[in-house]
């Protein structure tokens, strides 16, 4: 996995794992790699994972079944859609309005674009 400097990596790693679950690489009720399996995978130190699995568990997207290992919750598709949207409408968006008029690009040539 790349990593970006402008973000934790814990965070880059939560993000690629919702990213599977939201892509369906991962389904509800199923089984993630263990801390040290992704540890080894990514090529970080466990405790980075440790992080990343705490945070997870904190949002409600995976939780720890003891002595089993971690798996995706019932609802973590629908925890990551809502907290991606409204990262979406809260800062993406406002930053790409604010683009688009800073370059005069009128609606008419976003729906070009957007193809609706």
């Amino acid at each position: 996995m790349e990593f970006e400097n402008n973000q934790s990596i814990f965070i880059q790693i939560a993000d690629n794992l919702s990213d599977k679950i939201i892509n369906k690489e991962y389904e509800p009720g199923q089984k993630i790699p263990s801390v040290r399996e992704l540890a080894s995978e990514v090529g970080v130190n466990p405790n980075t994972i440790m992080r990343t699995y705490n945070e997870l568990q904190s949002k409600g997207i995976i939780e720890n079944k003891r002595g089993i290992g971690y798996f995706v919750t019932s609802i973590a598709p629908e925890c990551i859609i809502k907290e991606r949207k409204k990262i979406f409408f809260e800062k993406i968006l406002p930053q790409f309005i604010k683009e688009a008029s800073q370059l005069g690009i009128t609606p008419e040539e976003l729906k070009k674009h957007l193809n609706i």
